[in-house]
């Protein structure tokens, strides 16, 4: 039934997601007895006189003098602000430029660190898992099941219009075919998009969406040999537009990857972009993000004049940052009407071994779920044993 279909995938996105962890034992951190609630990662720095030999250590708990430090330099680079009327948008051209190169930087030099194995690791654990449950080529939508070759109504929805009645309004958007559908917003020039493809080309009934702002990096995505229009859709979007509509309809998204863009939005927009996304995901559909932590070394060394706002700044290229805090996060996505299944602070140290460099790094990672919907006889009863409801 629909509720057993979307309890399914509902443990199938929880269970590629949870690959992202590592499930190694810990051993503990020399800073702290505490051992982090959802592992990361297993490289732990016990002996501090061996810190250079790895790049980075993972889970590093910091200290009283650590954190008022790091609240200290984010104070003082924040006392010159930017005038409000040199705080300019930048021109089309130049903007979609530093845009592009901006997305592929920071895949490359941040995210690569432990998101691109983690996605292909999700995607291959799933594909037996997905295959052996999804294969008849089954597609939800809004609550809906399909059947490729009839429609069959589970309960009507709340315009009163039935799933076939639906399907047939939905069959010309791109992936319409597809029983399991992602997007990431911000792809940029494709960095975690042909990972993924990779996956998606041997794993029938899925499909991928990928959208950023810059048309340039979006053309770059297209024109790569492994793009293929059978099972991904790159295109062209500015998610603080409101009024510009996806090339899909709403609540039929299983999985929004949203991967270090929310910060490059100005903080007075940002709940606005995360309830659009919220409508697109169909119910059960997990949102995975990963941004900036607040006093993320990034943070810190920003120079006095750099600041647009509290913990919002702009580098010198033009392109904008946010440092978030996990409450931050938890506050956005939850008057989004979605719930929190991981909402963690990821603090790593990583070390340039050449000049004996060491960087606090601090990211913020969150999967956020929407709720199930009950079918309409259960909310009946429900309704009967609970008179005020």
């Amino acid at each position: 039934n629909c509720v057993y279909r979307s309890l399914n995938k509902m443990n199938f996105i929880t269970r590629l997601s949870a690959l992202c962890v590592r499930k190694s034992k810990l051993q503990q951190r020399h800073q702290s007895g505490r051992r982090p609630a959802v592992p990361l990662g297993s490289r732990i720095l016990t002996d501090p006189s061996k810190v250079f030999e790895h790049n980075m250590w993972d889970h590093m708990q910091w200290s009283q003098e650590e954190e008022e430090n790091a609240r200290e330099k984010a104070a003082e680079n924040s006392l010159v602000k930017v005038h409000w009327e040199d705080q300019e948008i930048l021109p089309e051209k130049m903007r979609e430029k530093l845009k592009t190169e901006e997305r592929s930087s920071e895949h490359t030099k941040i995210n690569s660190i432990d998101s691109f194995s983690c996605k292909n690791e999700m995607f291959e654990e799933g594909k037996k898992y997905w295959k052996k449950n999804y294969g008849g080529g089954s597609t939800s939508v809004q609550g809906c099941v399909y059947n490729k070759t009839q429609a069959k109504s589970l309960t009507d929805n709340p315009q009163g219009k039935n799933c076939g009645e639906e399907l047939g309004s939905l069959e010309s958007f791109p992936g319409s075919d597809a029983s399991y559908r992602i997007l990431e917003v911000g792809c940029g020039a494709g960095n975690s998009v042909f990972p993924i493809l990779k996956v998606l080309c041997n794993t029938p009934g899925t499909f991928l969406y990928c959208c950023d702002f810059s048309s340039g990096a979006v053309e770059l995505v297209k024109s790569h040999s492994s793009y293929n229009s059978a099972w991904c859709s790159a295109f062209v979007h500015d998610v603080c537009d409101d009024a510009l509509p996806y090339p899909f309809p709403d609540e039929i998204l299983d999985v929004i990857l949203l991967v270090f863009v929310l910060s490059t939005i100005h903080p007075d927009r940002m709940q606005g972009v995360v309830n659009r996304l919220a409508k697109l995901l169909k119910p059960g559909g997990m949102l995975l993000f990963r941004d900036y932590g607040r006093y993320d070394t990034t943070q810190l060394r920003f120079k006095k004049g750099h600041c647009l706002s509290e913990n919002f700044y702009v580098r010198g290229d033009g392109t904008r940052v946010y440092f978030f805090t996990k409450d931050e996060v938890w506050n956005m996505f939850n008057l989004a009407g979605l719930t929190e299944v991981q909402n963690l602070v990821d603090r790593r140290l990583q070390v340039n071994r050449k000049k004996k460099v060491k960087m606090q790094r601090v990211w913020i990672q969150s999967k956020f779920q929407k709720p199930l919907l009950l079918p309409q006889n259960n909310l009946e009863e429900t309704a009967e044993s609970h008179p005020y409801i």
